[in-house]
């Protein structure tokens, strides 16, 4: 029994001093390994061996890149504005042995170098441009950590400003004047769409001009073409049919009830020349009925041609009497009563 029991302890001091000489060490993670208090190696990922009760692992480092969001700092501008801001910082361990012993709390220091950095920054400018310079500021802030938290093992990747919160006054006044801007903004642009409506509308309004004038002028081109074609070919008509005196004056006197109906016309002319051609039309068919008239009997066989000569011949001497003294009674319409000199 006794024996087993020293088995039994042997097996267990065996157990304990396996478990505590055999590491594994996962990837992206490096061991520190201190032998009897001070530094010995670097444990990299996979299994490794340690000396029992000899060496042990100081710290275990993420050699990962990490995120560390701060708390809201308050920060003074330029121009005498309390503003708070988050920052939230990207990181990573590139020497953990470094990381380990040339600072206590490197997470600490990286946060409190931040907020100073962040406040000398900010404290020199103003709120307008801290709220539109955030680059410059991020910038600026990844320069000046990663030179100081180089000496640590630790490589600084990015800053950012998460937010930038002005007091409420503040931000009361910075909305108005967002609004007021945008309300400049609508109006000018309102005004610019207003502008743009009445010019085109113009220049509508101006080629419809144009076009309606040019459509006015080619319609009283084409107008008075015809005309003119018409004209040449009445003139044309006439000089071919070379009419005479008496048929014009048989035209004109056509023509006079027509002129005599203008309300405009008070007084109008007859020329003597249609006296004396109706006179000729007169005389010429009396003649014609004269010589039918005299003419010899002709044989009983052409009585009926003989008569209707005749008859035709009474009619157009009736006619150009019946013509004859309507011009005269137009005449006398239209010259009206002489005056006592003119009698004689």
């Amino acid at each position: 029994m006794t024996t087993g029991i020293v088995v039994g302890a042997i097996a267990l001091i065996v157990i304990v001093v396996l478990a505590r000489s055999v590491r594994i060490v996962p990837q992206q993670r490096m061991d520190v390994v201190e032998r009897l208090g001070r530094y010995q190696r670097t444990l990299s990922p996979g299994l490794n061996l340690l000396m029992p009760f000899i060496e042990a692992v100081r710290t275990k480092v993420d050699m990962r890149e990490q995120v560390v969001s701060f708390e809201p700092q308050p920060v003074i501008t330029s121009d005498n504005l309390v503003v708070s801001i988050d920052t939230v910082l990207y990181f990573k361990v590139v020497d953990p042995v470094r990381a380990t012993y040339e600072i206590a709390h490197f997470l600490q220091a990286i946060e409190q170098l931040t907020v100073t950095t962040l406040r000398n920054v900010i404290g020199s400018l103003d709120l307008e441009r801290a709220l539109t310079s955030r680059d410059q500021i991020n910038q600026h802030l990844s320069g000046v950590l990663d030179e100081t938290t180089g000496r640590w093992g630790i490589k600084v990747t990015r800053v950012e400003l998460k937010a930038i919160e002005p007091p409420p006054s503040i931000r009361d006044s910075m909305e108005k004047q967002m609004r007021a801007e945008r309300d400049r903004r609508a109006a000018i642009l309102n005004a610019e769409g207003v502008k743009q409506s009445q010019i085109l509308t113009a220049e509508g309004d101006k080629q419809a001009a144009v076009l309606r004038a040019d459509g006015d002028r080619q319609a009283r081109i084409l107008q008075a073409e015809g005309q003119a074609k018409a004209i040449r070919t009445v003139f044309d008509a006439i000089h071919t049919a070379n009419p005479s005196q008496k048929v014009l004056a048989y035209q004109y006197l056509q023509a006079l009830p027509q002129i005599a109906n203008g309300q405009a016309n008070k007084v109008w002319i007859v020329p003597a020349e249609l006296s004396k051609a109706l006179e000729g039309i007169g005389g010429a068919l009396g003649g014609l009925a004269n010589m039918v008239g005299d003419a010899p009997v002709a044989p009983p066989a052409h009585d009926e041609v003989n008569e209707e000569a005749a008859a035709a011949a009474e009619a157009a001497a009736a006619a150009a009497q019946q013509v004859h003294a309507e011009v005269r009674a137009a005449e006398a319409q239209v010259s009206g009563p002489r005056p006592p000199h003119a009698a004689g």
